[in-house]
């Protein structure tokens, strides 16, 4: 059963059977909203792009995103840049697996983005979205939609990190500015 979060809402990734979970997945769905031009209503493409950045503490240790496809101890993996989008409606666009067992201990968080490669704001996006999959059996554990639109580029998504013995995912859905992860280093700070 999913849970729909909303902004700063925190879950337990925790299997009911009281064990761990092993592999998720963060899924990225969007769709360019419709515009009225000249000739009726058209959709522009726009190139929306996940990243997750590895944190020991404050320090950034690695990232994944689409120039760099899997972290370096290969426990992040992106499935590769989807330029378009389309999806916006359940299906995941974009997606980066996280192999929880094999994070480096002295990682305690991922915080994943969304930017908007090519520049324009959120208000032309429609059904955006993330969502947390259990890997090992494809079940949607929660979801968050980028709702409201505004006059921002990106998204500071969720983060998952440690807590306890486990993991806890929270959704972080803080608007930002900029078309690279690396833009969004400073508005990622706060949310540590």
């Amino acid at each position: 059963m999913s849970v729909n979060l909303s902004k700063g809402q925190a879950i337990s990734l925790q299997k009911d059977d009281g064990g761990n979970l092993s592999a998720v997945r963060m899924g990225l769905g969007w769709k360019s909203a419709p515009r009225r031009g000249l000739f009726g209503k058209r959709s522009k493409e726009i190139d929306l792009d996940a990243s997750a950045v590895l944190f020991a503490g404050t320090e950034p240790k690695d990232v994944v995103f689409f120039r760099h496809l899997v972290s370096d101890d290969g426990s992040v993996r992106h499935t590769g840049d989807n330029l378009v989008g389309g999806a916006g409606q359940g299906g995941d666009d974009e997606a980066i697996m996280v192999d929880l067992q094999r994070v480096p201990v002295h990682i305690d968080q991922i915080v994943f983005t969304v930017n908007s490669f090519t520049g324009q704001t959120f208000e032309e996006v429609e059904n955006a979205f993330c969502r947390l999959v259990d890997e090992t059996n494809g079940q949607e554990l929660a979801r968050y939609t980028l709702t409201g639109g505004g006059q921002y580029t990106a998204q500071i998504m969720a983060k998952v990190h440690r807590q306890g013995g486990g993991w806890q995912m929270t959704a972080v859905g803080a608007p930002a500015n900029g078309r690279t992860f690396q833009d969004l280093m400073p508005a990622l700070v706060p949310h540590l």
